[in-house]
């Protein structure tokens, strides 16, 4: 994962922007800073992209007492959990890469991270290839890169307190969005996509704003704009060549987590993103199945304050 592929490629010029994107692309690596070492050691959560067994892609989020993510060498993430059995990546994860070596059985797996501290607004992203190690992860990664703090709205974590057992966890299943889930995405000022590039390789990122800046056309269909950022355009470009998406939508005061998959597409009509205040273009989502999972983080989150950046939503 050196370059840019063709669709980044595509999407930068037609932006206007592949001069400032061959400069960016100089801060993709595949090592993991020191700094970052200690940023990633000090994370509850990380949240997670990939491709479900049926070639679906879900984004979906870790958890662990701080110290559950390290690296134990400068080109390999350890993740010291596994997704809970009703997570839609359970079944592609817990398996990832358990016949290595014999000829046969699951490969690794493919996924994007983002390693994402709301309380100071820092995030970075990385991408590689997991296997399963013990009761957790081992990735080998092929991309590193930090994210500037745009639009991560400031929360601070606590745990579940006053519990003597994990609260029991469920899991509802659908096609479309409930009433309930369609007013939880009006509301939402934070949501993390993953996408896939046609190789497979994955990649998860991070989308906020206001409330408001997330529509439901309807219960099956969503938009959102897309805003000024860092010009690399890596899912943007991943949607160029591969339609196939994930939303996940954490439930910062519940604990409930929101996946949702199906297919998204870029709407560059000049017209129609300049309904959106902010938007340099719009993304459409199309979903094919929803889960609804409770109890999928023990973390709690307090209000959130705004980032600065987030245009005001229409």
């Amino acid at each position: 994962m050196g370059g840019y592929h063709h669709g980044e490629i595509a999407v930068q010029a037609r932006a206007g922007l592949a001069r400032e994107a061959g400069h960016a692309r100089g801060v993709i690596g595949n090592t993991v800073p020191e700094v970052a070492v200690a940023f990633l050691a000090q994370q509850p959560h990380v949240v997670v992209g990939g491709t479900d067994e049926e070639g679906r892609i879900w984004a979906t989020q870790l958890t662990g007492e701080p110290g559950f993510l390290t690296v134990p060498g400068p080109h390999t993430l350890r993740i010291g959990t596994l997704p809970p059995p009703e997570d839609p990546l359970a079944a592609v994860l817990s398996r990832a890469g358990a016949a290595a070596g014999s000829g046969s059985g699951p490969e690794a797996a493919r996924i994007g991270m983002i390693g994402i501290e709301p309380a100071t607004r820092r995030r970075m992203r990385m991408n590689g290839r997991a296997v399963r190690d013990g009761d957790g992860l081992r990735v080998e990664l092929d991309q590193v890169l930090s994210n500037c703090p745009k639009y991560i709205q400031k929360r601070d974590h606590h745990p579940v307190a006053g519990t003597a057992a994990p609260a029991p966890r469920d899991a509802v299943d659908s096609t479309e969005l409930s009433p309930d889930q369609q007013r939880t995405l009006r509301e939402a000022d934070t949501f993390f996509v993953a996408t896939a590039s046609p190789d497979g390789d994955a990649d998860a990122s991070h989308r906020g704003g206001n409330p408001g800046f997330v529509r439901v056309l309807s219960p099956r269909l969503l938009r959102w704009p897309d805003y000024v950022g860092n010009g690399m355009f890596l899912t943007l470009g991943n949607l160029e060549l591969n339609p196939a998406a994930g939303l996940l939508v954490p439930g910062w005061e519940t604990g409930t987590s929101l996946h949702l998959t199906g297919s998204a597409r870029t709407v560059w009509d000049a017209e129609e993103a300049a309904r959106h205040p902010g938007a340099q273009r719009l993304v459409e989502f199309e979903i094919t199945a929803v889960r609804e999972l409770t109890a999928a983080s023990p973390l709690r989150w307090s209000a959130p304050a705004y980032s600065r950046f987030n245009p005001p939503a229409a």
